[in-house]
Parts: C-alpha cells; structure tokens; sequence
C-alpha cells in the first residue's frame, strides 16, 4: 500500500514538473518573439534614419570603397531602377570588382552587371558622359572576352573607337584595341594601334606584341627588329624566352635553320623543359629530311606539354 502511495506522488510531482517546464518555455518564446520583434523595428528604423543616397554612393567611391559602393547603389536601384547616376556608379563599381576576382565566374557575374547597368546609362546619360561610358563599356567587353569562351572582341572594338571618336582620351585605348584587333585576326589594324600605344608608354610586352603581329602579316625582317629589341635590354625572362622561340620561328620560315637551332637551344639553356623549343627543333629536322629525331623532338614536346597543339598536329601527321 505505501509503495502504490510513493509511485503515486512521484508521478503528480511529474506532472507539475513538466507543466512548470512548459510554462517557462512557452514565456521565454513570447519573450524571444517580442524581442525579436523590437529588434526588427529598431534595424528597420536604423536603416531608415541611415538612406542610401546619391550623396552616400559617391562618398563611398571617393574612399575607393567599391564594395560599398556595389551595395549601395544596387540598394538606391531597387527603389529608382532608372536613375543615370546610380546606374553608373554601379556599373564601375562592378568593373573593379570584376577585375579584383581570382574566382572567373564571380568576375563574370559582375562584368555582366557593368556592362548591362552600362547599356541602360547609356539611353539618358548626357553628351558629356557617353565617351566615358564608351570607354569603360569596350574596357569590360574586352576583359569578358578573355575569360570566356565566347568572343567579345568585336564588342570591345566597337566601344573602344566610339569612345575615342567621341574625345575620350585614356593612355590604354591603343593597347586595347590592338589586343581586340589581335584576337579578331586584323593584323594590320592591331599592328597600327600598338604602334600608336608605344608613342604613349613602351613596354617589352608591347614590343613583343607588335612583333607577332609583323610575323603573322609575314613580315620577318620588322618583326626580328623589335625582337632584337627585347633580347638586348628587356628584364623579363618569360618575354626574352619567347622572343628566342619567335627569333628561331622567322629563321625557319627563312630557310637559316643553322641560325633557327641556335636561338631554340639559346631557350633551353635558360629552361631546359621549354616544349616550344623542342617542338621548334623537331621542326627543323622535319625540313631537313630527319623525321625519326623529327617525331623525337615532338615527343618530347608532348611528354613536357601534353596538350601542346602543334607538336600534336605533328605527330598526327606523322
């Protein structure tokens, strides 16, 4: 009879434990309820005595902030979709951001941004604005262009030289353009801007550039001289080495292949793992009737570099 008595009373003290439990959890619900509710009006009202404003956005680039400036013009957006100066600030904010990115499919989410933030300036932006949007327009179809794989070269072209007609002057159009007018093939045009580029700052990679593109018109003897160049004075292992390879390119297509197996070793004395001088090589014995140390040579070249295109078009061949 006492043991039912003690089960008994244990089970009532139970129950008065788990109501009080349940008590207390559903005040301090009501509790984290309504504190969340004041918490949601006091950010509210925070933001709001705090508005995004032209004024803020600008402040923002002045400090180079272009993260805070991104944020907050796509926040004054959302509520004046179509305003011109919000819309440029925008857009240029995602060009640095852009550029900024290791990450290519985040560079290309915001260049997507500019360029289409961009587009829509561009139907109420005023006379002396347009050049500039031009220029940042080609600037963002041009950096697309190289981390894609569709071509915006075109594009980069078009926006470049409406900005130039326009009166915009930037020391980075030239280059530009010849960079574009190289990817699009127009040999001629891109040689005639990098050119012009030299005359406002020359580098050893514009020199190289110009290079090539004399030796894709087939044009040896100006290419070799800007190469020349760049072996005598330039700092820039990478660039020198290329210019070797490029050197030793011209002599084959000049029949010297004395001259051509000179600058390749020249190459693989600085790197002896170069797959373009190997390659180079293999061609030279290709010309001159040897195509076992030929395919030696290319083999090499793809042990070194296994996609490397052209000792595979060889091989291939062969």
């Amino acid at each position: 009879m006492n043991d039912s008595i003690v089960i008994e009373n244990n089970t009532k003290a139970h129950k008065k434990s788990y109501l009080l439990a349940k008590i207390i959890g559903i005040t301090l619900g009501l509790l984290l309820i309504a504190g969340l509710s004041i918490g949601g009006v006091f950010l509210y009202n925070k933001l709001e005595s705090n508005k995004v404003t032209i004024k803020s956005i600008k402040k923002a680039w002045s400090q180079n902030d272009y993260s805070l400036v991104y944020q907050q013009a796509k926040y004054f957006l959302e509520k004046n979709p179509y305003n011109n100066t919000a819309l440029t600030y925008y857009a240029y904010a995602s060009f640095y951001l852009a550029q900024a990115q290791t990450d290519t499919q985040q560079a290309q989410s915001y260049l997507d941004e500019c360029i289409n933030n961009l587009r829509i300036a561009l139907y109420d932006a005023s006379d002396s604005l347009k050049p500039q949007l031009y220029y940042v327009l080609g600037k963002s179809y041009f950096y697309k262009n190289t981390i894609t794989t569709y071509y915006y070269s075109d594009l980069a072209v078009k926006y470049l030289l409406m900005a130039k007609e326009n009166g915009y002057e930037a020391d980075d159009i030239a280059e530009y353009l010849g960079l574009s007018y190289a990817a699009l093939g127009k040999t001629m045009e891109s040689i005639s801007a990098f050119t012009e580029a030299l005359l406002v700052r020359e580098s050893d990679t514009l020199l190289l550039a110009i290079a090539e593109q004399y030796y894709n018109a087939k044009e040896l003897s100006a290419a070799e001289q800007y190469l020349f160049r760049i072996i005598r004075n330039s700092q820039n292992e990478e660039l020198i080495l290329k210019s070797l390879y490029l050197l030793g390119s011209i002599y084959i297509d000049q029949e010297k292949y004395d001259q051509a197996m000179e600058e390749f070793n020249k190459v693989l004395t600085k790197n002896e793992n170069s797959a373009d001088a190997h390659y180079g090589i293999g061609v030279i014995y290709e010309k001159e009737g040897n195509i076992v140390k030929a395919r030696a040579e290319w083999r090499t070249a793809l042990r070194l570099q296994v996609n490397h295109p052209l000792a595979l078009q060889k091989i291939n061949n062969y």
